[in-house]
């Protein structure tokens, strides 16, 4: 159905998946981004996030950097199995690790070479400033959430979608939406963020327009959205206008069914621009 190479399970649906279920009333809706937020809430069950282990969910993002998770969920199971246990405090297990080894335990996640220097060094500096990885799950869980953004963000390696994973999934903090590629993709796909807007511009407009409570279920629904039905290059709506369910509520910035063309959304901006 898909030429996105994700798993086609629904990250955002069943008890299995992670979270506690919650209700959204769409008819509350003050905002198109709460609206479209809403409209998920009918296509994928309804929960909200919080309670993992900060620094395992740190590892998690790491490795699912610039791969799918059909790739990093593997390589997450093979470092879980090597260096985790129920005993093991991960951040001491990883930075005593022997680089190459675990560049190649976790060699399916791509990267691998890179994602492991990372892994280690921000073990060490789990460490170096909290002493083990349940204080930093302390941390995580009862920090100003502005805090813990910035101190992830200062970590090399770590950058504003790792960091607001860690937030959401394991400080269960709302009011982040988390940003990746379908998520920047689809809301200024949908004229809900400026065709040009980088990731953290989407965020902004996100945060702003999307209750807290919202969030976490809106990034994880979206993500599947994106698989299912708003792909990169070939958009449902391109093989029928009925079959987005979101259709009555996008602009199809990029999109031209007509031609069958797909663009990025930044590249319509700079024509537009470009003929003023």
């Amino acid at each position: 159905m898909s030429d996105d190479p994700e798993p086609a399970v629904n990250i955002s649906g069943g008890a299995t998946g992670g979270g506690s279920a919650v209700e959204f009333d769409p008819a509350t809706a003050a905002t198109r981004a709460e609206a479209v937020v809403d409209r998920l809430g009918e296509l994928f069950w309804q929960k909200e996030y919080g309670g993992r282990d900060a620094f395992t969910c740190l590892v998690r993002t790491i490795l699912s950097q610039n791969t799918s998770d059909k790739a990093s969920q593997p390589a997450h199971d093979a470092l879980l199995d090597r260096y985790g246990g129920p005993d093991v405090d991960l951040a001491e297990s990883l930075a005593s690790a022997e680089r190459a080894t675990l560049a190649e335990t976790i060699s399916g996640a791509g990267l691998y070479n890179q994602k492991s220097e990372t892994l280690i060094d921000t073990a060490e500096w789990v460490l170096e400033e909290f002493g083990s990885a349940s204080a930093f799950d302390t941390f995580v869980k009862d920090e100003e959430p502005s805090v813990v953004r910035e101190t992830l963000l200062s970590v090399r390696g770590v950058g504003p979608k790792t960091a607001d994973c860690v937030l959401l999934f394991a400080g269960g903090r709302g009011g982040v939406f988390p940003v990746d590629t379908h998520v920047h993709r689809i809301y200024r796909r949908m004229g809900i963020a400026p065709p040009d807007a980088d990731h953290e511009a989407v965020r902004e407009v996100l945060e702003r327009d999307v209750p807290a409570a919202k969030c976490g279920f809106g990034h994880t629904a979206t993500i599947q959205f994106g698989r299912e039905y708003c792909r990169a290059r070939k958009p449902a709506c391109l093989e029928d206008p009925d079959a987005c369910p979101m259709a009555d509520v996008c602009e199809q910035v990029g999109v031209f069914p007509a031609t069958g063309e797909v663009v990025d959304p930044a590249e319509t901006s700079a024509a537009t621009e470009a003929n003023d």
